[in-house]
């Protein structure tokens, strides 16, 4: 599973890259979507990789993510027991199910990072600035704005 984070807003940005944008469901700055690795989702990431980060979620960050951040239809927060959340976490990571099917909407809504991005810039990828692939380090971010 791909954790996908939207960096950049959109002002002035051309129509395509809104469209993929809209596509992945990255409609506003701060907004975060899990995505299955497979190749048409590799290509819009690739294609609007100037405007977000991305890389592998893992259990612990994906389960602190849905309990803090995530929120069923009419904005109600989310009452699962322990049990049940870790047996969704497994079949979400094994690529069984979606978060559509467990009545979970597909965008977590995050606040921005708690003392700033990394490197102080947006402008440039990851090991110098906030954009690009991230790899496991993405799950820092997310910790940082859940």
């Amino acid at each position: 599973m791909i954790a996908v984070v939207r960096v950049k807003g959109g002002f002035k940005t051309k129509h395509k890259f809104n469209d993929t944008l809209r596509k992945l469901r990255l409609n506003k700055k701060h907004h975060c979507v899990i995505l299955p690795d497979n190749p048409a989702n590799n290509g819009m990431i690739k294609k609007v990789r100037h405007m977000i980060t991305w890389g592998e979620i893992d259990k612990d960050t994906l389960k602190k993510l849905i309990t803090k951040r995530g929120r069923q239809p009419g904005n109600k927060k989310i009452k699962l027991t322990n049990k049940k959340l870790d047996s969704m976490i497994k079949t979400l990571m094994s690529g069984k199910k979606t978060l559509a099917d467990y009545d979970i909407k597909p965008v977590f809504r995050l606040s921005p990072p708690k003392k700033g991005w990394d490197k102080g810039t947006v402008k440039l990828e990851y090991p110098r600035g906030a954009l690009g692939p991230r790899g496991k380090d993405i799950n820092k971010l997310l910790k940082k704005m859940i």
